[in-house]
């Protein structure tokens, strides 16, 4: 079995017969074993039991036997190692005592968990570098970022690794490692995929997902992990159809808005010409596009409204951490930048965090009237530029303002809880995938899954390999 045939396509040879699920198991394994050395994306093997699990008996769910990677941050098992990308639940082997909604339902469909892959420490940065383990290496260029937080499962993907695993996205994290890696990421409306038993994660804005290789993956997926459990705060309603069936329907003809690029936000000329180029294919496949953005995307102060939210959501991550470790956190405890972050978090009047929530749903509301307008989708850039070198982010003193600059597109649409998804159509000519993130409105998963499959199918990636790969 192909190292790059995705996870529909494993599970459609484990159901005919032509692998078993223990072999298939054993190939993701050796192909671990052989290409993370260079990566350093899967920090926590898990393979005997996944062998036991692969040869036992697995519940028959659409992918059964295919195996599987979690990001050491969401998808959470019971007894599974559960170190968040901190050091200090590293050196004390500390081990998950909860499933999550999520984790469950990625078990229940069969999939077998080979191991657990790297994350920025508490998820907090738009790459992969934590002391605890120290970075991930990009596949096309090793000497970049894969991004983040889910860098360890966008690299263990795009190399071939596993087909597909786990992502979560609070401010970009699954759309900005599959733009630096030339992977599929969608982020789901909130409320359509269950956060429980955590609750509201990072004020709303948080949602796990996967990272895949194709849109049909994807949609499967999704399929897999949407609906809601009891008590959840946030609900969509349920889709009139599998998300699989959408792929390959025909989405009719679509109102497209395109933004290239905002005021006064630089942008690398390859990446809005990736942009514009899109334009032209959505065109080409029939439907109206114009250069057009919602008013809301340029307004607002990310540093007073969204960087406060998160900030106290940090401090709170403090406190969860505190309990676990049995005494109060120290700076030596956790990395300086989320240290600092806490305090600043802390700091905040109560007044001042509601301020930020209240234009939280301000903005959610100024965002939706685009839409109600007449508009279906919006395209944007994914990232500002291609993957980071490794340590872009180190001084404090500019990594705030490089995090702003690279993200503008993503982070918006945590807060006014859009479905939003990037997909790799282009490469820039040193190489790298370039993402184009396509936007919906609340609840509409369903035309961003027919369109991105129409335009993998104008446009195929599957085929492109990094040069690091299995």
């Amino acid at each position: 079995m192909t190292e790059f045939v995705d996870a529909t396509g494993a599970a459609e040879a484990i159901r005919s017969g032509e692998v078993s699920p223990t072999e298939m198991v054993d190939g993701a394994i050796d192909r671990i074993e052989r290409v993370n050395p260079e990566l350093n994306a899967v920090i926590i093997p898990l393979f005997e039991q996944a062998r036991a699990e692969a040869a036992g008996d697995l519940p028959d769910g659409p992918f059964r036997g295919v195996p599987f990677l979690f990001k050491d941050l969401s998808g959470v098992r019971a007894g599974d190692p559960y170190h968040m990308g901190n050091l200090g639940l590293k050196e004390l082997d500390h081990h998950a005592t909860v499933t999550t909604s999520f984790a469950r339902r990625i078990v229940d469909a069969g999939f077998v968990t080979v191991g657990k892959t790297n994350t920025p420490e508490l998820g907090s940065l738009p790459t992969t570098e934590p002391v605890a383990y120290g970075p991930t290496h990009n596949p096309w260029n090793p000497e970049h970022s894969p991004g983040g937080s889910s860098g360890g499962s966008a690299a263990s993907v795009a190399a071939g690794l596993v087909p597909v695993a786990s992502a979560g996205d609070g401010g970009g994290s699954i759309r900005i490692p599959a733009a630096a890696c030339g992977l599929v990421g969608l982020k789901p409306s909130r409320g359509r995929v269950s956060t429980a038993p955590a609750g509201e994660v990072w004020a709303g804005a948080a949602i796990e997902l996967v990272v895949s290789r194709s849109v049909r993956d994807t949609a499967a997926l999704l399929d897999v992990a949407a609906g809601p459990e009891l008590g959840d705060r946030y609900a969509m309603p349920a889709p009139a159809s599998p998300y699989l069936d959408l792929v390959g329907a025909d989405p009719g003809p679509l109102r497209v808005g395109l933004t290239p690029g905002l005021d006064g936000v630089p942008i690398d000329a390859e990446v809005a010409e990736a942009v514009t180029s899109t334009g032209q294919l959505l065109e080409q496949l029939g439907h109206r596009v114009d250069v057009d953005q919602p008013a809301a995307l340029a307004e607002g102060d990310p540093d007073r409204n969204f960087s406060r939210v998160l900030a106290a959501a940090t401090a709170l991550d403090f406190d969860h951490l505190a309990e676990i470790i049995g005494r109060p956190l120290t700076e030596n405890d956790v990395e300086s930048t989320n240290w600092w972050f806490a305090e600043y978090g802390r700091k905040l009047s109560a007044t001042e965090y509601l301020h930020a929530r209240e234009w939280w749903d301000n903005l959610g509301l100024r965002m939706a009237q685009w839409w109600a307008a007449g508009h279906d989708i919006l395209v944007t850039p994914t990232l500002t530029r291609t993957a980071t070198p490794l340590g872009w982010f180190d001084d404090r003193a500019t990594s705030g303002d490089r995090i702003r600059s690279l993200i503008p597109y993503t982070w918006p649409f945590n807060v006014t809880g859009q479905p939003a998804i990037s997909v790799p159509l282009h490469h820039s000519s040193d190489g790298f995938p370039i993402g184009v993130q396509l936007v919906a409105a609340p609840g509409r998963e369903d035309l961003l899954i027919q369109l991105a499959a129409q335009l993998e199918q104008a446009q195929p990636w599957g085929g492109r390999r990094p040069p690091i790969h299995a």
